[in-house]
């Protein structure tokens, strides 16, 4: 890095240009520091976004996996695992800073990176307030999805305590494929038939994949169920 001219070094540019105008291997220099005899920091960075196919692949990498790469110590590999639980904390804070969710792309964004790594299918309820601002976010079930694993009265419940208007639900499935099971849409079924008895609307499902997602909203299914709850509850008031 001393070879480098002051305004060619990674840490002065980004300090005189902004971070817009460094490449991702400059940025991820910043983090390691330096480098090692014959490599610096920044050549370092490059064979590490080679190696595992880019920022994402470096944060999925374990302990093991990054220590193989020439020129990273433990001390390197915990500033990397430092990076990236500051980053899943910025979301986190930024998804209940007040924003307005506006759809399901954003949601998406929000919640792939503390997602996408989880070993166990993970069941998150987003509360919002009338205006659809988040309240707050919490992961509530763990494990194997089913009709018997979710349950819509504890969710109820918890949206009740905390003043919700709306809730979003999201699940990640560790396979990286986002399509519903059967079971999926039947425990969104479900769900929007309970929230709908106590007035709370259901804003979405969203699935989440390897850098994909599948939204209940998007396909129109959160819509059909409630036609469906309404046709049913029409239903029942004329048989009486």
């Amino acid at each position: 890095m001393k070879r480098l001219r002051k305004e060619e070094r990674p840490r002065e540019k980004l300090l005189t240009y902004g971070a817009s105008k460094l490449t991702t291997s400059e940025l991820l220099a910043i983090f390691l520091r330096s480098g090692i005899q014959g490599k610096s920091a920044v050549v370092i960075a490059n064979e590490l976004l080679t190696q595992f196919g880019g920022v994402k692949g470096i944060f999925e990498a374990d302990k093991g996996e990054l220590l193989q790469i020439e020129g990273l110590g433990e001390a390197k590999v915990a500033q990397i695992k430092a990076v990236h639980a500051l980053a899943e904390e910025y979301l986190k804070e930024r998804m209940k800073s007040g924003r307005q969710v506006l759809n399901s792309k954003e949601m998406f964004e929000y919640l792939y990176l503390t997602m996408r790594d989880l070993k166990k299918e993970t069941f998150k309820v987003i509360y919002l307030d009338g205006a659809n601002q988040i309240i707050d976010a919490e992961n509530l079930f763990e494990g194997t999805l089913n009709a018997s694993s979710v349950y819509p009265r504890e969710i109820v419940k918890s949206a009740i305590r905390k003043n919700a208007v709306a809730l979003i639900f999201a699940h990640n499935h560790p396979s990286g494929e986002p399509a519903p099971s059967e079971s999926d849409r039947a425990i969104t079924e479900d769900l929007v038939y309970a929230c709908n008895t106590v007035q709370l609307k259901v804003l979405d499902h969203i699935i989440i994949g390897d850098n994909r997602y599948f939204s209940f909203a998007d396909e129109g299914l959160i819509e059909a169920y409630n036609r469906t709850f309404v046709d049913l509850k029409e239903r029942s008031g004329a048989n009486r």
